[in-house]
């Protein structure tokens, strides 16, 4: 054999090989992982991912499928057989110990053969950065989908109580926009990632919002007009918001991060309108006045 076919048996050989690997690294995915699949954006993925067809294991410290970030043993048997998997880290993406955590996670996901993983990040958030470089660093086929502010914080959570009251007082000024997106359209876009084949979205940060920036009063004025019911907006000092949390006995470490977090995501880094949802589903996200509309015929404000 003459030294140029063999270069050119070897060419084909090394190509057949890249061509199998490439199909491997991009089959599809059928089992899913859901992490925190009883919060805000777990349950929403776990819908979304049953009604795509997908087997879910709907995990969390308490349920069927345990999964416990601070508690590593539980790890494996949470991950075994899955192809995909949604990661959420609580209570936030940047707080201390996420970095560690997820990265851990993440390496062993890939030993176990489960190599799309899906990590929901923080825009704008400046202390998620090195837990998104350890999902980068784990060898997995990631995707990092960054959101802010969801529809939802109006309806679940700390500030739902205010909400439903004639006053809201929080730490974003009077004229910061928000382009709040809701949690279900961040579920379509994490379940249309874990599914696709192309390799289209490996590798890549992707920022979601919704489809208008508002102000929080402008939000609010919203779920007044849904409830039929005028609701006024306060800001508040982002340290004096902090002292207020001390008040109602929230440890001061988590003061501390959450005082340092919202005096940067609160400056206006976040106010533009990407246009991710529509790219990624073909269609736009839920307007805000739908959510407030829907979430008013619900209830939940009463």
């Amino acid at each position: 054999m003459s030294a140029c076919a063999g270069r050119q048996l070897t060419e084909r050989m090394t190509e057949n090989t890249r061509d199998k690997q490439h199909t491997e690294h991009v089959k599809t995915v059928t089992t899913v992982l859901v992490t925190g699949a009883t919060g805000r954006t777990g349950s929403r993925v776990a819908d979304a991912a049953r009604a795509a067809g997908l087997t879910v294991r709907a995990a969390s410290r308490s349920g069927e499928v345990r999964f416990d970030w601070a508690d590593p043993g539980t790890w494996d048997a949470a991950l075994r057989g899955a192809d995909g998997a949604y990661l959420v880290y609580p209570p936030d993406v940047g707080a201390p110990g996420a970095a560690d955590a997820v990265g851990a996670l993440a390496r062993r996901a890939v030993a176990l053969g489960v190599r799309r993983l899906v990590l929901l990040s923080a825009r704008g958030e400046d202390q998620a950065l090195p837990a998104e470089a350890a999902l980068r660093a784990s060898g997995a086929d990631w995707t990092v989908l960054r959101c802010a502010w969801f529809d939802q914080t109006f309806s679940e959570g700390p500030l739902l109580e205010q909400v439903r009251g004639a006053e809201l007082a929080f730490a974003a000024p009077d004229a910061l926009h928000e382009p709040f997106i809701d949690v279900r359209d961040i579920a379509d876009v994490a379940v249309t990632v874990l599914r696709d084949t192309t390799d289209r979205y490996a590798g890549q940060v992707v920022e979601l919002t919704g489809p208008q920036a508002l102000t929080w009063g402008e939000a609010l004025a919203e779920v007044g007009r849904a409830t039929g019911s005028p609701k006024r907006y306060v800001a508040v000092p982002v340290r004096e918001y902090g002292a207020a949390l001390r008040e109602f006995g929230v440890p001061e470490e988590e003061v501390a991060f959450l005082v340092d977090l919202f005096g940067t995501l609160l400056d206006g880094r976040n106010e533009s309108v990407t246009g991710a949802v529509e790219r990624v589903l073909g269609r736009a996200p839920r307007p805000f006045s739908a959510f407030a509309t829907q979430t008013a015929t619900s209830g939940t404000w009463k």
